[in-house]
């Protein structure tokens, strides 16, 4: 029987080896194309609507917001999707932005008198004697005045920001007003599509992501959560903190209560520390006009009442949902703020939530490379020494042993008495 030379073998077939290594680079190099491309037009695409990107991220907030409402109206109108969004989207318009353009008209309005107001009067304050005249009413008067210079310069810092800010902001808004309703009705066109067609767009997306499903539903599980408790928490407190402490600076005689409660109700997103932002500050210039039964009256109420609902609301609204330390809150929602504006509100406690997700699927999914952990945190007192506790228990050990002398007697004691019982012992 003849012996197949393979040498002779690829020989004979140079052809079909070349036309493989062919084939296999031509299916690479297509889908390399096809891949580059791909990233390319998508570039393009939102270079192309980077502009309407907020809007259409806020548009999905809301649009899920009014999902349930949407699919109840959906049902009851017998399947009529395009009539059920128009109602959904209407019932929007007239429950929440119309009040809410309203609430905005009054504190532009009230923004401008403060603006007007507090200027003038730190210059007054800035002027030699007039400080320590105000503050004479204070019990720790004689403590402040060596630092007065210092607070006037800070004070004065802080009204100069204060007043860009304000004049800034109206500036914009004024020059903007066109773009501000156009903005509107682009939001309120893409949340009609949304209710509709939101499901689907949420598959294909899934569908393009190439993960598997448990992750796929781990992420969206938590993106829903997330946007669900930011929305239903943070918007309920800060209803809830802004209108009782305007409610408390209108009976304190604070002017432009409604302002200084839209600014707490803002500042409300940032966890247990942000409502103090507005009503300490309120509490000292009580103090320093010598109003001191309201500055402690207010204190007290914001204190105990309007702190509290933080405390108890977001705990049960937030923490349930969202379940994120309050630390990574405080800093998520500061620096989605500083990055994104007022939509950072939102988008940052989400990204937060997508950074911890990820990482949990990262240590899922390479768990088998990653080493086991052990380490045991100590509840000793920082700066304490350790307990000695293998001379303590060397010592326990010795203390309960028994002593050689004292169980040896016993032991012969023991063998005497058997022998004595032994028959036939003498």
């Amino acid at each position: 029987m003849a012996v197949a030379n393979p040498i002779a073998k690829l020989r004979s077939t140079p052809t079909s080896i070349s036309d493989k290594l062919a084939t296999m680079n031509k299916d690479q190099i297509n889908n390399l194309t096809i891949l580059l491309m791909t990233l390319g037009i998508s570039a393009l695409f939102f270079s192309m609507i980077h502009q309407f990107l907020m809007v259409m991220f806020l548009s999905g907030l809301f649009s899920a917001l009014a999902r349930p409402f949407y699919l109840r109206l959906d049902l009851w109108l017998g399947g009529r999707h395009h009539l059920a969004s128009l109602v959904t989207l209407l019932a929007m318009v007239f429950i929440i932005l119309i009040p809410l353009v309203s609430l905005i008209g009054i504190v532009v309005a009230q923004a401008i008198d403060v603006s007007q107001s507090v200027t003038p009067w730190v210059k007054k304050l800035s002027e030699p004697g007039v400080f320590a005249a105000e503050i004479t009413h204070l019990p720790f008067y004689d403590d402040l005045l060596p630092y007065r210079d210092l607070l006037i310069s800070k004070a004065g810092e802080a009204v100069s920001m204060v007043s860009k800010f304000l004049v800034g902001g109206l500036s914009s808004l004024t020059l903007g007003t066109a773009n501000v309703v156009f903005m509107a009705f682009v939001m309120l066109y893409t949340m009609y599509f949304l209710q509709m067609d939101g499901d689907k767009l949420v598959e294909r997306i899934l569908y393009y992501l190439p993960l598997k499903s448990s992750d796929e539903h781990l992420m969206l599980d938590k993106f829903t959560s997330v946007t669900r408790a930011t929305l239903k928490g943070t918007m309920l407190i800060g209803a809830m903190q802004g209108t009782l402490a305007g409610i408390a600076f209108a009976v304190a005689g604070i002017n432009n209560a409604v302002f200084w409660g839209t600014v707490m109700a803002v500042l409300s997103v940032i966890p247990s520390v942000g409502s103090a932002l507005v009503w300490i500050p309120a509490v000292i210039i009580l103090m320093v006009q010598g109003q001191m039964a309201n500055a402690v009256l207010l204190a007290l109420f914001c204190g105990l009442i309007v702190g509290s609902l933080d405390n108890v609301l977001r705990p049960i609204l937030v923490g349930k949902d969202i379940k994120m330390h309050e630390l990574m809150i405080f800093f998520s929602t500061l620096g989605g703020i500083m990055m994104f504006g007022i939509p950072g509100i939102f988008i940052g406690p989400l990204i937060a939530s997508l950074f911890i997700t990820i990482w949990e699927m990262y240590g899922t999914t390479f768990k088998y490379l990653l080493p086991a952990v052990e380490w045991t945190p100590t509840a000793r007192p920082l700066g304490q020494p350790e307990p000695a506790a293998d001379t303590d228990t060397n010592a326990t050990d010795t203390a309960d042993a028994p002593d050689p002398q004292v169980t040896q007697a016993p032991a012969v004691e023991s063998d005497a008495a058997d022998s004595a019982r032994e028959p036939g012992h003498a």
